[in-house]
């Protein structure tokens, strides 16, 4: 569904809306539901439905954020102090009150239903909502480079969607190699000449700025080469390996809602939820960053297949995630030889990964599943998100730290089987500029966010080639 902002909405606004993949006969909203999550309340009425963002206050965020996501409410990755938000109809705050919460009206939305052929459109389009790109766009974008900087650029493929595997429309999965070619760089091989730096987004495909920082990123690298010094040495040095869209098929569903882009979390899997609704907290799909192989099933996720934090029927059961896992391991040695949580990655370990994600501000680093384990590569790991921090006013920690405890994310996986420094950024308006959000105005692309996300992807990819070197080099 798309969805239309009401006026008056405050700069702190989550906006948040509902999702439809035309392909799937869906039962109704709210089939698969938990009693606090949906309601007659909530249902579409005359091509229109409300959804309500609900500010929780807790005592014990941690706590409270399982207690949330275990009782199926859509909590949304934003936290401001001991205030979580949850997204739901104006029949939640009844349940959210029977938990023993007492929860206030952040902003109010109302949403349109697109036609059934939206989707196809949105995926034969360019961009949407004010100049967000689409997945067609996004490849296109990463073939011209290619073809344009074919001394420095790279189109490899690794994948397929799930609709595409299905023979359901669909993507293939693509990411760019970006450096001054040499001989053997950008092949797929772990044991490379340079350090490697890689950089994906959008595999919550609601949270759009996530891409569109990823491609700056890629025009960066290649328009700076040779005129921007810093620039230049990082490309005669280090392979730059970025991937925008991680999840293209939940991204087709975003773009379908056009000026009102559909807020669609998870990918297209819908063999697991058939009788899900149409509303942000009964979607199909599974959602990528809570079902890869490490402490799967673990905090932060539900079991239920319509729940917007579903972590899918067993760990790494989705195609988008094992393809993604097969190509980092095709780039980067699996250096962490111990199974246990506090085994280190060795001190000259070379490459790293940053995953990006809106709207919370925070720089987060392994172990998001629990906060009270750390790793043991937790004192340089701290540094590095400490210096990124200061690079763009955001506040760092592992996720139970500064937000709440999620198991199965991206980061977690390459720390645990390869030993991989890694990081999330979450992309937020720190400044209360009015840039919040999952689809905030496009100007805030360039105006907003870019001036902060480059400095740190910049000083980052810097640090591929020893980011365990010491704590002290890491905040140089």
């Amino acid at each position: 569904m798309a969805y239309k902002r009401l006026a008056g909405l405050t700069a702190g606004a989550v906006i948040v809306a509902t999702a439809l993949l035309p392909q799937v006969a869906l039962a109704g909203t709210g089939a698969d539901a938990t009693a606090g999550r949906a309601t007659t309340a909530g249902r579409p009425h005359d091509g229109h439905r409300t959804v309500v963002i609900y500010r929780v206050p807790t005592r014990h965020p941690l706590a409270d954020a399982e207690r949330l996501t275990d009782s199926g409410y859509d909590l949304l990755e934003k936290r401001d102090g001991n205030s979580l938000f949850v997204s739901g109809d104006t029949s939640t705050a009844a349940g959210l009150r029977r938990l023993g919460f007492t929860p206030a009206v952040a902003s109010t939305l109302t949403e349109a239903i697109p036609s059934p052929t939206a989707v196809t459109r949105a995926a034969a389009g360019g961009t949407f909502d004010g100049g967000y790109h689409t997945v067609t766009a996004q490849y296109a974008h990463m073939d011209d480079t290619a073809s344009q900087h074919a001394d420095l650029a790279k189109v490899v493929t690794y994948g397929q969607s799930w609709l595409k595997q299905h023979g359901r429309g669909g993507h293939d999965l693509k990411a760019i190699c970006i450096t001054k070619m040499q001989a053997g760089d950008c092949g797929l091989s772990p044991n490379s000449a340079k350090p490697r730096f890689f950089l994906m987004s959008q595999i919550h495909a609601r949270e759009l700025t996530t891409g569109e920082m990823s491609w700056r990123w890629i025009d960066a690298l290649t328009s700076g080469y040779g005129k921007d010094s810093a620039i230049t040495r990082l490309m005669d040095t280090t392979e730059m390996w970025v991937v925008p869209d991680a999840n293209p098929d939940g991204v087709d569903m975003v773009a379908a809602g056009g000026d009102n882009p559909v807020l669609q979390r998870k990918n297209a899997d819908d063999s697991h939820g058939s009788r899900c609704g149409v509303s942000a907290y009964s979607q199909i799909g599974v959602d990528l960053n809570r079902n890869t192989g490490s402490h799967w099933h673990v905090s932060g996720t539900s079991s239920a297949a319509c729940d917007q934090t579903y972590g899918g029927p067993a760990a790494d059961s989705e195609v988008e995630n094992t393809a993604l896992e097969g190509l980092f391991r095709e780039l980067f040695p699996a250096v962490r030889t111990g199974t246990g949580n506090s085994d280190p990655a060795p001190s000259n370990a070379k490459g790293m990964m940053i995953t990006l994600h809106s709207d919370a501000s925070m720089v987060l680093f392994p172990w998001e599943y629990d906060a009270t384990v750390h790793t043991g590569n937790d004192t340089a790991l701290r540094a590095l998100a400490a210096h990124m921090a200061s690079l763009t006013g955001y506040q760092y920690g592992q996720a139970g730290e500064i937000l709440y405890n999620a198991s199965g994310g991206t980061d977690d996986w390459t720390y645990d089987k390869l030993g991989l420094a890694s990081f999330t950024i979450e992309i937020g308006d720190s400044d209360g500029v009015g840039c919040d959000g999952f689809t905030p105005p496009f100007s805030c692309q360039d105006s907003y966010f870019w001036p902060k996300i480059e400095p740190a992807l910049l000083y980052a990819a810097q640090h591929a080639a020893a980011p365990y070197s010491t704590a002290s080099d890491a905040r140089r």
